[in-house]
């Protein structure tokens, strides 16, 4: 029997909010769905989508993505979807109540980390984030310099005892 090829890529990630682990401190992590309406799927296939200004927000008990912006598929008629409208997120019922809990419970919000496609699936990685001050990220930055540091002077030392 011939073998079967491998998949190249299981998950690609179409794009990643770099500004969101920057700005909050990620509590935890929801992977969701997204209701998708006629060309979307395909323009998200290009990799034209903008996920900096997105935030999540639950309204009647169920969770909306805000402005995310999907641009108009370029092969689209006048068929096409508007580019910021407001997308569903698909949850279960008891997920949904343990968010709203959290969200009401202080000052939380929920921003989407990443989209990607799992088994044909477009999914949001949904982040349950809380606002960092400024000296908070002055200090993440001043923690990543110190690693970069110690991680450039191992490989020094590493390089010095081959050679």
């Amino acid at each position: 029997m011939a073998k079967k090829k491998k998949k190249a890529v299981d998950n690609p990630v179409i794009a990643t909010n770099r500004r969101a682990r920057h700005d909050y401190h990620i509590l935890e992590t929801y992977e969701c769905g997204v209701a998708l309406v006629g060309t979307e799927i395909k323009a998200l296939r290009e990799g034209k989508v903008t996920l900096n200004d997105a935030f999540a927000t639950i309204d009647d008990g169920e969770v909306w993505l805000r402005h995310l912006h999907i641009p108009e598929y370029s092969h689209g008629s006048w068929m096409n979807h508007s580019p910021r409208r407001s997308r569903k997120l698909l949850l279960h019922r008891r997920e949904i109540d343990a968010i709203m809990g959290k969200v009401r419970d202080g000052n939380r919000t929920l921003i989407p980390l990443k989209l990607y496609f799992k088994n044909g699936r477009l999914k949001v990685e949904l982040g349950l984030g809380q606002g960092k001050q400024n000296y908070d990220k002055r200090q993440d930055l001043k923690r990543r310099a110190a690693e970069r540091d110690v991680t450039r002077e191992l490989g020094r030392r590493v390089k010095g005892m081959r050679g």
